[in-house]
């Protein structure tokens, strides 16, 4: 074995080392084929303060009982209300932005998150998204 590490080999491990990049998490990605526990939640004709307090609640029921996979069904926005009003943005009125930026703004439901990912489209495809929780180490 050649004990000699050659400058680009050097700099490429510096360059790793401070990089701020997550790596993923490949323990998780073999974790998802295993007999998951899935729940699902349609926020169709929810507003938005509805669909925030309903989500809220949905992620720390499922939380609770030890649920691995939530498939939270927003719908694509394509016949929002929001469309008609000039004051109202576009793009986050809808369900579709606000709600998975509403989960990742809310620190205390994102220590139960393992990832969150876009849905199959089996699953609702652009209208849908999923969300891997933690394993809930305190059984009720």
């Amino acid at each position: 074995m050649n004990d000699n590490i050659s400058d680009k080999d050097k700099k490429d491990w510096n360059k790793f080392i401070n990089s701020t990049e997550k790596l993923p998490n490949k323990d998780f990605k073999h974790q998802k084929n295993k007999n998951l526990k899935v729940r699902s939640i349609d926020l169709h004709g929810y507003t938005l303060d509805e669909a925030n307090k309903t989500i809220e609640d949905f992620i720390n029921k499922a939380f609770s009982e030890n649920i691995n996979k939530l498939i939270i069904v927003t719908g694509k926005g394509l016949h929002s209300e929001n469309e008609k009003d000039p004051y109202v943005s576009k793009d986050f009125g809808i369900l579709k932005y606000s709600v998975p930026e509403f989960i990742t703004n809310n620190a205390s439901l994102m220590n139960m998150i393992n990832e969150i990912t876009d849905a199959k489209i089996e699953d609702g495809g652009a209208g849908a998204f999923y969300v891997f929780l933690k394993k809930n180490k305190i059984i009720r």
